[in-house]
């Protein structure tokens, strides 16, 4: 069998353009000789639809689109994902299921059976779980049809007591195809290769692997399709971030490639993060429809990583960098941020905000009277800030690119309606630690973030000689202790044997607990870690938090 695995970017609810995508892709399929082709789960609609699947209007439509899509395969069969309305009177209303299409019909469907209800998935809200597991009969070849979790779970659940892997296995499949749409991270993609080498192994089948690519706003798709043979072994692994479209022979006991593919390789942490947010903030732009963004620049490593990758993803004449110095604010710190300007050549423009500041606190002297100045006045210069950065977004039609980085927002450092304003977080699931990496990373060919800006103590310059040192532990040490609390989901109590003092422990999570309510109100985050701040994450406001 000749199949070709097509790896392509949807927009969520997109009908045209993405139905006109997936036929066009078919007729180039079927036109140079495959038998088969294959796209990612929910590929008809896009994934995460969220409550559009409780619109009527949009199943209308998903069920217009699969018309169209079968009506382009004769001659060649399909398999793509879809949600599908389940016409019983018992369970959800919806099954998320791969449709099996030959000959302008769907002769196989297949259900997803178990439905992820953790981090950022919210699945059994909308589907109906599966509860018969069979494999499929293409032409001659026997295939084992999952969908991206059927393959990751093991265990049972409320619906299917079983393991999915082993009853498809009795069966004998030639094959075993699962396809998905399973989030970035920069854990996550040998993850998935040990998971699908691991059903391989079990049924002694090669295995097709299909993933979306593409963006929805926090969630980004990193795409990196992939095909092993029936040892487990890398056959090819399709590009990250970007479409993709392969083609293969299957043969007896793996594939056969129509044409020499280097094999992609992930590269480092940081490498991945970098090309991550470089996509999932041109995503963002594209599918919004907006081209410029603005933010503040303070001459911090921070809001110069954001700058950097901004002018990257969208280009430097469509970033609006925009200086905002107080009286606080050092000499060095408007050269660095200027330097940065020049490296990058984006635009900007300086409004120094020391007579705004005046006029606040002239304003407010009789309501503090008697009052010593305090974080309020701090904030005030932050929320300057952000007015003036709004009007600009609101004036010229611009995004706001929010600067906050992971540690920050874990610990509350920042201001609401202040620094924590934006459209959309960039470096929000980065830690403080990771930037330094990621600055280096940017520039790993010639200088763009200044070296002054990496190696001086960070700042947030809103009182005399302050520096992040006065009222936060370590970066080093306060990120450390918040991967264990956030990532690892740890109490302090199962962190403190790992060798933290107890009382530094007890302090980080009280500052990460008493942040929930400001976090609540952030923008949200571009997603590249196991566990991110926003839907992957849902703490109460008003709790007594374990500890």
């Amino acid at each position: 069998m000749k199949i070709a695995l097509a790896q392509l970017n949807y927009r969520i609810g997109d009908f045209e353009t993405d139905t006109a995508k997936i036929i066009e892709t078919i007729h180039k399929a079927k036109k140079q000789g495959n038998e088969l082709i294959i796209f990612a789960e929910l590929a008809i609609g896009g994934y995460p639809a969220k409550d559009l699947l409780r619109n009527p209007a949009y199943l209308n439509a998903c069920e217009k689109a699969l018309h169209e899509i079968a009506s382009a395969c004769c001659d060649i069969a399909c398999i793509i994902g879809a949600p599908i309305r389940n016409n019983h009177s018992e369970g959800k209303h919806l099954f998320n299921a791969a449709l099996v299409i030959e000959q302008g019909e769907v002769k196989h469907t297949v259900k997803k059976t178990y439905l992820p209800d953790y981090d950022v998935f919210d699945e059994y809200r909308y589907f109906e779980p599966n509860k018969d597991v069979h494999c499929v009969t293409i032409g001659d070849t026997k295939i084992a049809l999952t969908i991206c979790e059927d393959l990751w779970d093991n265990g049972v659940d409320n619906t299917y007591m079983g393991d999915i892997i082993q009853d498809l296995a009795v069966e004998k499949p030639d094959l075993i195809v699962n396809i998905a749409a399973s989030p970035f991270s920069y854990t996550h993609h040998q993850t998935r290769l040990d998971i699908m080498r691991r059903a391989v192994l079990r049924t002694q089948a090669p295995l097709i692997y299909l993933n979306q690519v593409g963006a929805h706003t926090d969630i980004i798709f990193d795409g990196r399709s992939f095909v092993l043979d029936s040892n487990g072994d890398v056959v090819t692994v399709l590009s990250a971030f970007e479409e993709d479209f392969a083609e293969l022979s299957l043969v007896k006991g793996g594939f056969q490639l129509k044409e020499h593919r280097e094999v992609y390789l992930p590269g480092s942490e940081i490498a991945q993060i970098h090309a991550a947010l470089v996509f999932g903030l041109k995503e963002y732009f594209t599918k919004s429809g907006f081209k410029k963004a603005v933010l503040g620049l303070s001459g911090g490593l921070d809001s110069a990583i954001v700058a950097a990758l901004a002018c990257e993803a969208l280009g430097a004449d469509n970033v609006f960098a925009i200086l905002l110095p107080s009286k606080y604010s050092s000499d060095h710190s408007l050269k660095d941020a200027l330097d940065l300007v020049s490296n990058t050549g984006c635009n900007h423009h300086i409004v120094p905000i020391h007579s705004m500041v005046e006029a606040y606190d002239e304003t407010l002297s009789d309501l503090f009277s008697g009052l010593q100045p305090d974080i309020t006045e701090e904030n005030i210069q932050a929320r300057i800030r952000a007015t003036i950065l709004m009007a600009t977004a609101n004036k010229f039609g611009y995004i706001l690119l929010n600067t906050s980085n992971k540690s920050e927002a874990s610990v509350g450092y920042g201001t609401l309606y202040g620094d924590m304003a934006g459209a959309i977080s960039v470096i929000g699931d980065v830690y403080k630690s990771q930037a330094y990496q990621l600055a280096e990373y940017i520039n790993r060919h010639h200088e763009i973030i200044p070296t002054n800006t990496i190696v001086k103590p960070p700042s947030a310059e809103l009182r005399p000689d302050q520096k992040d040192a006065d009222s936060l532990p370590d970066y080093e040490l306060l990120d450390s202790i918040l991967y264990q609390l956030i990532e690892q989901q740890k109490s302090g109590q199962e962190i403190v044997p790992l060798g933290f003092d107890e009382e530094m422990v007890l302090r980080v999570q009280n500052m990460l607990n008493r942040a929930e309510f400001k976090r609540f109100q952030a923008p949200p985050i571009l997603r590249i870690s196991p566990k991110a701040f926003g839907p992957g994450r849902v703490i109460p406001l008003v709790a007594k938090y374990p500890s």
